[in-house]
């Protein structure tokens, strides 16, 4: 099955198991309480600001400017989109407010997003002891996790509204890990490296999943990567005139998508482990290619 069928069938997958009555609701027009809150990790697919909140106001960055966020918004709005994002949607089919990004501070009444443009799920300190510099933004998966427990006391101060408070809202884990291996894709690293990264970047994300878990959350999304064969960028920087290299049906690299694919069966795997007898109420829904 071709990658863009994929991904559409899953997606809307997810949309329907956790929107169904928040799409009722919208039909009817009178909003949604499926979730009071939602909180969000990961990178710059569901980043609502926080980027651009980390770096000096001068730092040159393209979602500055037009046509970032010019479709729905009518101005840049500290979103990789020319509009809204995956997160967005998912607000408004709550009928709930746009998540606002953690560094803007504010009311968090309706939740907090701590996802960061460029974010990767591993620390820093993995990518320099091999060599790698991560130039992109050091606010990865663990200290988005760190911000969110420094926010928890302040919007539940006593351990009845926490568990009242998490076991009430949605956590997005991800998409998360799609910069780990961009930093080595764009350095032209094998696919065995690339193939061996993929445990720990795993590893990372199911540890941040135990971690909610274990504060009291019982309603999380997972992500998967996307087609990641299928980005401008790597269809540029990696030509080739061989047979077989490029999909037939869709023009994309199929080494790329392929990772791609290992990547979320090895992310469904850990995830499906995570779900330990101690947590028969959690209910985890992954997004795959």
């Amino acid at each position: 099955m071709a990658f863009p069928s994929r991904v559409a069938l899953l997606v809307a997958g997810v949309l329907v198991m956790l929107g169904l009555s928040a799409a009722a609701a919208a039909a009817e027009g009178r909003g949604s309480v499926c979730f009071r809150r939602v909180f969000s990790f990961g990178d710059s697919l569901t980043d609502t600001g926080n980027f651009l909140l980390s770096v000096p106001e001068d730092f040159p960055d393209p979602a500055r400017n037009l046509p970032y966020g010019q479709t729905f918004f009518g101005r840049p709005s500290g979103r990789y989109s020319d509009g809204r994002n995956l997160l967005d949607f998912f607000a408004e089919a709550f009928g709930i407010p746009f998540v606002p990004p953690y560094l803007g501070g504010g009311d968090f009444q309706y939740g907090a997003n701590f996802a960061v443009g460029g974010a990767t799920a591993l620390k820093g300190s993995f990518f320099r002891e091999r060599g790698v510099e991560p130039t992109w933004t050091p606010h990865c998966l663990d200290e988005q996790m760190q911000w969110f427990k420094k926010l928890l006391p302040s919007i539940a101060p006593s351990e009845t509204e926490q568990s009242d408070m998490m076991s009430n809202s949605l956590f997005f884990v991800g998409e998360v890990g799609g910069n780990d291996y961009n930093h080595l894709i764009v350095r032209c690293k094998s696919l065995d490296e690339l193939h061996e990264l993929v445990p720990n970047v795993v590893g990372a994300i199911s540890s941040a999943i135990t971690e909610l878990i274990s504060l009291g959350a019982n309603k999380l999304v997972v992500p998967g990567n996307f087609p990641i064969g299928c980005v401008p960028l790597y269809l540029a920087i990696f030509p080739s005139q061989k047979e077989d290299y490029y999909d037939e049906q869709t023009g994309c690299i199929k080494w790329l998508n392929e990772f791609a694919e290992y990547h979320n069966k090895m992310l469904q795997e850990e995830v499906e482990n995570s779900k330990s007898p101690n947590f028969t109420n959690v209910q985890i829904i992954q997004q795959t290619l």
